[in-house]
């Protein structure tokens, strides 16, 4: 039997696996009771003071999201959105100073994104991905690679968003609608905590998850390899 971690095909159900209740259930593979040693390692990471403030605030918010929680967890109701979220999680930690990296095709949502962080008392940077005006040949893309063929183009700098965001000393920064890839970057290079607000979907309206729960209907082509 594969013994490696498959934790999104556990055929336990959802109340019954021990990762959700003692003495529960579980497949051979499971992490939960295979990984004993890397469990230990991780509680040792959670007593830093600043790793525990961000897993304790976290988990507030988490639970903060939530209405009718006093009765029950079969009948509680989300009922914040996630940017709402985000600044209430940024005040828990004693952030004030925000940076926004977004993709140039969602300016306008930068604009009003920004401009929430701040009726919230944040202050806020915002780069864009265009920032530094490097042409995409620095990076060795041909002509014909481009979006833009036979035109001057602009590379999206994701490095240079968080070195930009890195040198405003921001504590906090939130992406918004970087493209695949890019958003790896920016993420390797920011020496603050991040968060996600929104991802690229150019097709979905970014709302990647809507192509999931179609995938039996409109979108069954993606079950097909290639």
């Amino acid at each position: 039997m594969n013994r490696r971690p498959d934790c999104a095909n556990c055929s336990i159900e959802l109340g019954k696996r021990v990762c959700r209740t003692k003495d529960g259930l579980h497949p051979r593979n499971c992490p939960t009771v295979e990984k004993a040693t890397l469990i230990e390692k991780s509680l040792e990471e959670y007593k830093r003071e600043d790793i525990l403030s961000l897993a304790y605030n976290a988990s507030l918010q988490e639970a903060q999201g939530y209405g009718n929680r006093e009765r029950g967890y079969e009948v509680v109701v989300p009922i914040k959105p996630r940017i709402l979220e985000i600044a209430e999680f940024a005040r828990k930690m004693g952030y004030s100073r925000l940076g926004l990296a977004f993709c140039i095709g969602l300016r306008k949502e930068a604009r009003v994104v920004e401009q929430f962080f701040l009726r919230h008392n944040f202050e806020v940077i915002s780069v864009v991905c265009k920032v530094g005006r490097v042409p995409k040949e620095t990076i060795g893309i041909r002509d014909d690679e481009k979006i833009s063929i036979g035109r001057f183009e602009s590379m999206c700098n994701p490095i240079l968003q968080a070195m930009v965001l890195n040198s405003e000393e921001t504590q906090l920064n939130v992406l918004l609608g970087l493209c695949v890839g890019h958003d790896t970057l920016f993420l390797r290079y920011s020496k603050a905590p991040c968060t996600v607000l929104a991802v690229k979907d150019r097709v979905l309206g970014h709302n990647p998850l809507a192509a999931i729960y179609n995938i039996d209907s409109y979108y069954r082509y993606l079950k097909v390899p290639g």
